[in-house]
C-alpha cells in the first residue's frame, strides 16, 4: 500500500506539474495571476468579423486570462494594407509609428519579410506535438517560414475559394438555353456558360447588337494562377530552403490565358466594382468565384438604376480545370507573435490556442465565413452543435458556404505556395499583369464594337496565338523581374 500511495502522490505531482506547463511537462508556466501580462493584438476585422473577434477576447479576459493572468487588448488597424504598413513602419523604426504589438494577424509573405528581421518569436518551444497535431497539418506547414523550419504562423483562420450564383436569374437563363449546374463543374465549362449568357443576352436586343452581358468573374486573379497551374500539375513557385524557382511552361499557361483572358476581352467575364461580389448587386454579373469569406456580402437582392429585385442564391465548389487534379487554394492571414520575452510570448501563445479551439473557433467563423484551423472543428456536425450550445445566429449563405465546404474537404487538397523572397512583387505579377492587360483590351473591343465591328471582327486582334505570344514573354519577363529584385 505504501508504494501505491507513493505513485500516487507522484503522479498527482506529476499531473499537477503538468497543468501549468504549456509544452508537456517542458516548460512552466511564468504567468501570475496577480501581476497580468498585457497583450496587443493587431488585425484587420472590420464590422461584423471585428465584434465577433472582439467578444471572443472579452470573453478570454474574463475566463482564462484572468485565471492564467493575461489580458487582451484587440485593435483593428483598416484593411490587410493598412495593417502591413503600420508593422513595416513599427519594425523600421519610422517617426510617429507605433510600438510591435504583441500579436499581430499576418500573411505568410508578410510574416516572411518580418522573420528575415528577426523580429517573429519561435512558436515551436511552446507547442509540443500532440498540440500541433490537433491542426490540419497544411495550415501548420504553412506557417514553418524559418530556415530551420520551426513554427512562425500560428494558423488562427483559414478560408478557401467557393461559387456563388445569383439562383433568381440563373434559372431564367437555364431554363431559356437547357445549361444546367453540371455545367459549370469546370473552368473550361464555366467559360462555355458564359459565352452561350452572353449571346443569350445579346439576342434580347437584336436592334442592338454587341450588348451580351457577362456571366462570370473572379476576386483574386494571383489564386487563378497559383491553384489553375497546380490543377495542371505544376508548381508556378517551387521553394527550398527560402530560394524560388519559376516554373512557367507555355502549354498550361496557354490554357489559363484561354480560359481567363480571351472570355474577359470578348466580355464573357467581367469585372467592374472592387468585388465580384458588387457586380452582383448591380446585375453586371451572375456569378463568380471568390473566398468563402465573402460569403456575407453576397447580395440579397440585384440593385439597377431605378429599380432592384430581390435574390436567391447557389453555393458551389470553385471550378477545376478539365482533368486537373482537385486542388483548391489554402488562404487566410495567421497570427504572429513578436519576439519579446517569456511571459508575453507564453501568454500570447496561451490566448491563440484558446482562440483556435473548435468551439470558440467555429464561434468566429460563423460570423466571418472562415473555417476553422483544428481537424476536430471541420464538420458540419460540429459546427450544428456549436451553434445549438451558444446559441448563435447564423447567416444562411455564411452557413451553407462552410458546409459546403466541409463536405467536399476529402475529396480536395488544399494549397499554398511557399513563402520566399520577394513573394508579395511575385504574386502582385500574377494579380494584374493578365488581369489589367485584359481590362485594357476590352476596352478597345468595345470601342470597335461602337463603331460597327461584330463581337468577332473586333476580339480578333487579341486572341491570336500571336497575342498569347507576347503576352507570355511580357508575363515571363515580369514575374522573374519580381523575384530577383
Amino acid at each position: 500500500m505504501k508504494g501505491r500511495n507513493a505513485f500516487g502522490m507522484y503522479a498527482c505531482l506529476l499531473a499537477a506539474g503538468c497543468a501549468f506547463s504549456l509544452t508537456g511537462c517542458g516548460k512552466k508556466s511564468p504567468l501570475d495571476p496577480g501581476n497580468p501580462v498585457s497583450l496587443t493584438v493587431w488585425h484587420y476585422y472590420n464590422g461584423a468579423q471585428q465584434v465577433a473577434f472582439d467578444t471572443l477576447v472579452e470573453e478570454f479576459n474574463d475566463t482564462v486570462g484572468r485565471e492564467e493572468g493575461i489580458f487582451v487588448q484587440g485593435y483593428s488597424q483598416g484593411s490587410v494594407s493598412d495593417l502591413e504598413t503600420a508593422v513595416r513602419d513599427s519594425i523600421n523604426g519610422k517617426v510617429g509609428a507605433e510600438a510591435m504589438p504583441d500579436v499581430f494577424s499576418s500573411y505568410a509573405d508578410t510574416a516572411y519579410e518580418v522573420e528575415q528581421a528577426g523580429a517573429l518569436a519561435n512558436l515551436s518551444e511552446y507547442l509540443d506535438e500532440e498540440e500541433l497535431g490537433k491542426y490540419v497539418d497544411s495550415y501548420i506547414e504553412e506557417g514553418r517560414i524559418a530556415k530551420d523550419g520551426t513554427l512562425r504562423i500560428f494558423p488562427t483562420a483559414k478560408s478557401t475559394e467557393i461559387m456563388m450564383i445569383n439562383k433568381t436569374d440563373w434559372e431564367t437563363f437555364a431554363a431559356a438555353t437547357g445549361v444546367t449546374l453540371e455545367d459549370l463543374k469546370t473552368i473550361e465549362d464555366v467559360a462555355a456558360a458564359a459565352k452561350t449568357y452572353y449571346e443569350w443576352t445579346d439576342g434580347q436586343t437584336p436592334d442592338i447588337p454587341g450588348d451580351g452581358r457577362a456571366f462570370y468573374g473572379r476576386d483574386a486573379a494571383a489564386n487563378y494562377f497559383i491553384i489553375g497551374m497546380r490543377q495542371l500539375g505544376v508548381e508556378i513557385f517551387q521553394v527550398e530552403n527560402g530560394e524560388v524557382t519559376l516554373n512557367l511552361p507555355e502549354e498550361e499557361l496557354h490554357r489559363l490565358w484561354e480560359n481567363y483572358y480571351v472570355p474577359m476581352v470578348k466580355g464573357y467575364f467581367g469585372a467592374y466594382g472592387s468585388f465580384r461580389s458588387d457586380d452582383v448587386k448591380t446585375g453586371d454579373l451572375l456569378a463568380y468565384t471568390g473566398s468563402t469569406s465573402s460569403a456575407m456580402y453576397f447580395p440579397d437582392q440585384v440593385e439597377l438604376d431605378d429599380t432592384g429585385y430581390p435574390i436567391d442564391y447557389i453555393v458551389m465548389t470553385a471550378p477545376v480545370f478539365r482533368d486537373g487534379q482537385h486542388y483548391a487554394v489554402q488562404q487566410g492571414a495567421g497570427m504572429v507573435v513578436s519576439k519579446s520575452d517569456e511571459r508575453h510570448e507564453y501568454a500570447a501563445v496561451e490566448f491563440l490556442k484558446w482562440f483556435t479551439e473548435a468551439e470558440n473557433n467555429l464561434q468566429f467563423g460563423c460570423v466571418s465565413g472562415y473555417l476553422p484551423v483544428q481537424k476536430a472543428a471541420n464538420s458540419a456536425e460540429k459546427l450544428d452543435q456549436v451553434i445549438e450550445e451558444q446559441s448563435l445566429e447564423v447567416a444562411p449563405k455564411t452557413y451553407e458556404c462552410l458546409t459546403t465546404i466541409f463536405r467536399e474537404m476529402e475529396g480536395m487538397t488544399l494549397y499554398t505556395n511557399k513563402s520566399f523572397k520577394n513573394g508579395s512583387a511575385a504574386r502582385k505579377v500574377l494579380e494584374y499583369h493578365l488581369a489589367d492587360r485584359a481590362a485594357e483590351d476590352r476596352m478597345a473591343v468595345e470601342a470597335a464594337l461602337a463603331q460597327g465591328l461584330s463581337l468577332e471582327e473586333a476580339s480578333a486582334p487579341y486572341v491570336t496565338e500571336e497575342a498569347f505570344k507576347e503576352w507570355y514573354s511580357s508575363f515571363c519577363d515580369a514575374l522573374k523581374s519580381a523575384v530577383s529584385k
